[in-house]
This record gives structure tokens, sequence and C-alpha cells, in this order.
């Protein structure tokens, strides 16, 4: 009865009225009636909802950590916190969920969590993908590249990359792979890019033609991946430090100098985050190095117009941190950090207070993103 009086109501009004509802209220929607799962699913609402407007209040930090359980085999949680509208005191809002795949050694520290895009994540290493929905909870592993080397050389995959293609309507995978000869043949002038690209909408990989070989060699940092402004962004270092980009429609390559402080050889790591709808960039001491509180401070630059590199301009100059490397920036001020011994830290940039959280894992595991929930749907595999 009263999903006949629904009916009743004016299309505009009811998709107005269920639009603010959580997605866990919308996921139990679907298990009512024909009419609410088509609702629910059409394409036209899940857009609706990863477009309107929400306050930083609506979002959450996916957390995810390692704990070794036996040589080269791990298990990671992903947590799923937020915090009140008075405070920044985190706390659960759902339970914990295992993390999928990605347990040996080299996946634990030298994973990705790239995205969010329309509400989806994707969980990497340089083999295995895994696409993933915070708010839903669905998953799916991947199929693996089919790309591999011709006898006598070795493919390297330097940098991945998850973002939207905007012309196309469909989400990507990108890796940049370097090919290049193995011992005894190893040899620099015996190098080459590739880029391989899965399309989800077809759930196959393909290499882009025509590669420009000229690229700049790509570094890889705990939070370096960054999709903005339609394109990908990794470190690379050429005579300069530069970030490389690569946009998902056009699929062709540009570079962004960074500011001219920064520099391949100063000691530094780099992250990437997005600040005010900026790319902001943060130089950090390398992990491990001796500290000299003179020079080595944590700085964050934000580029006021985006790919105009003129328009860097330092916004934060922060006393020197012993830590491994910034994660995610939440709530434009609360920047988050994971300390050598595998704890969580939050920074204040107002107030310039340091809290270790009681969240920690494996040294080096630790990784952050910042999402609003989504409806959006992970397309179902292809049956090869």
């Amino acid at each position: 009865m009263a999903d006949g009086m629904v009916k009743k109501l004016p299309k505009d009004m009811l998709v107005y009225i269920i639009l603010i509802l959580p997605v866990k209220s919308l996921l139990r929607l679907k298990c009512v009636s024909k009419f609410w799962y088509t609702l629910l699913n059409s394409s036209t609402f899940v857009n609706l909802r990863v477009n309107r407007t929400t306050t930083t209040n609506a979002e959450i930090i996916l957390f995810k950590r390692s704990f070794k359980e036996e040589p080269n085999q791990f298990r990671s949680i992903m947590s799923f916190l937020s915090s009140g509208h008075d405070n920044y005191d985190l706390h659960h809002v759902s339970p914990d969920l295992d993390g999928p795949y990605l347990t040996t050694t080299s996946s634990c520290i030298c994973h990705r969590i790239m995205g969010p895009c329309h509400g989806l994540i994707t969980l990497t290493d340089s083999v295995t993908a895994v696409l993933f929905n915070p708010g839903t909870r669905n998953h799916r592993l991947l199929q693996p590249s089919p790309f591999g080397s011709p006898l006598g050389f070795y493919r390297s995959i330097r940098g991945i990359a998850f973002g939207f293609d905007s012309v196309a309507n469909g989400h990507k995978i990108v890796r940049l792979a370097e090919v290049r000869g193995e011992p005894p043949f190893y040899c620099f002038t015996m190098r080459e890019w590739r880029v391989e690209v899965y399309d989800l909408s077809t759930d196959s990989w393909r290499e882009v033609d025509n590669v420009d070989q000229h690229l700049p060699y790509v570094h890889w940092y705990p939070c370096a991946e960054l999709f903005f402004k339609g394109a990908s962004h990794w470190f690379g270092s050429t005579n300069t430090a530069v970030i490389l980009c690569f946009d998902m429609s056009t699929e062709t390559f540009r570079n962004i100098k960074m500011p001219d402080t920064c520099h391949s050889k100063d000691r530094k790591c780099y992250a990437l985050v997005v600040m005010n709808d900026s790319l902001t960039l943060i130089c950090y001491p390398y992990p491990g190095c001796e500290i000299d509180p003179a020079i080595d401070f944590m700085e964050i630059w934000e580029m006021k117009e985006y790919g105009v590199n003129e328009t860097w301009s330092k916004k934060y100059t922060i006393t020197p941190l012993a830590i491994n490397s910034p994660l995610a920036i939440w709530k434009e001020h609360i920047l988050s950090l994971q300390s050598i011994s595998g704890h969580l830290i939050s920074y204040d940039l107002n107030s310039d207070e340091v809290k270790e959280l009681d969240l920690h894992g494996w040294p080096e595991s630790l990784r952050v993103t910042i999402y609003k929930e989504s409806l959006t749907l992970i397309p179902k595999g292809s049956e090869h």
C-alpha cells in the first residue's frame, strides 16, 4: 500500500526526497519492490547522487592497513571513519572489512589506493587490481594485463592510474610500463615505454599506439598517483623534477613543472593531493634520513590555476616531523600522515596541533582516501 502511495508522487519530488538518504537506507529500499530496485539502479539517479552538492561532513575516511600473520603473508583491514560536526575525533561509522587479495609483503607495502572516482576506488599493486565501492562494499577482481615482454627483456610497471574518460563516459585503469633489457643485456639505451589501458566498459586491456618515448623517469611514492581535472598525475624526472600528466580522454602526455625549489636531488619525497579544489604538492624529507631542523621542513604548495606553472604558491611550511609519508588532506586542513612506526597521525594546518591516533598497522602499509558514499555500480566482468 505504501509503495502504491509513493508511486503517485511526482517523480521529481520522489527523487528529491530519497536523494539525501544514506546509502545503507537506499540499499534496503532496493529490496522492497521492483519499482525501487529499478529507480535506484538507474544511471540517472546514480549520477544525480554522485553530482549533488554536499558538505565535508558527508565525507568518510577509508583507512587501510595491514598486519603480518606469517612470513610473506599479511591480512589487510579497511576501516570506515568519520567525525562529529564540531570536532575531528574519528569514530567508526560501520564495521571493519577484510581487504581482498594484496596479501604479500610487496603488495602490503607498495600497493595503491586510487580514487575515489564517481564513488569507486581501485586497490592495486603492480599486478593485481581490485575495483571497490566503499559505500556499498561491493568489489570485483579485475582480469590481469595480458602484456608481457620479448625474450631477453623485462617489463617494469612504473606508474598506475585510475580515472574517468568523460568523452567515452567510462572508467579506465592505466599502467605505464618500461620495457628494458635483462642482465646480461641490461642497458638504459635498450628501453621503451608502453602504455596499457583497461576499459571497464569492455572489460579488456589494450596498448596505446605511438607512445612518446621521451617520457620522464617515473618515481613512486605512497601518496603519488592522483586523478584530477580529467588527467592522472605521477612524479617524474629528466633534467628537472616534473609532474607527468596523462589525459584519460585523449590518452596523451604532458608535463607540469614543479616549483623552482623542488628538484630531483633535494633529499625530498613528494605527495599529491587536492586542497581547496587545487592541485596541491607536499614536499617532505626522505624517510629514514637524519633530519636537520634548520632546513628539512615540510612544504605544501598550491597551484592556483591548474596547468599554469607560474601559479605555484607556498601555503604552509611545517616543522620537520619523523614520518614515512603524507596520506591525505581532510576537510581542507587536516593532514593525515603515517609515522615511521606505522601509526596514523593527524596534523591541523590551522593550529599546528599534532595527534597520534589509536590506529596503526605494519610500517609503510597505511593508506587513506576520502570519499562520499555512492551507488555507482561495478560493471560485471565478461565470461572469458
